[in-house]
């Protein structure tokens, strides 16, 4: 059991040989950093920026802004003298398009029941 005792109290010692070695290394990058004017980064954790719902609304429409501006250069001239406004225009379906597709729709899964009803 001594020796045991022993090791664990040799692994210690260096444990904090090495942690007092790693202070003075970071006293030294510290300064050294401290000349060349960049900032040591500390120890504390830096507390959350706060943004107001306003400012962050007013930065959502500046990106959205910056998108749009971004997408309209990418775009053919063709396409950007076509459309009026900031989107294209959606499309619209008749009554009777919608109705077809509808019942086309109905007869398919008509069919597939049907088809199951049989395998069964």
């Amino acid at each position: 059991m001594s020796s045991l005792g022993n090791a664990i109290r040799e692994l210690r010692e260096k444990r904090t040989r090495a942690q007092v070695e790693i202070e003075k290394l970071d006293e030294i990058i510290s300064g050294i950093e401290s000349l060349n004017g960049i900032a040591a980064p500390s120890g504390t954790i830096q507390p959350k920026r706060i943004v107001s719902a306003a400012s962050r609304r007013k930065m959502a429409l500046a990106q959205k802004a910056r998108w749009a501006s971004l997408r309209t250069k990418s775009r053919p001239m063709a396409l950007v003298t076509q459309s009026t406004g900031s989107s294209p225009a959606k499309r619209t379906m008749s009554a009777s398009a919608r109705r077809k597709i509808a019942a086309a729709q109905k007869a398919r899964w008509a069919k597939i029941r049907a088809q199951e009803k049989k395998a069964a």
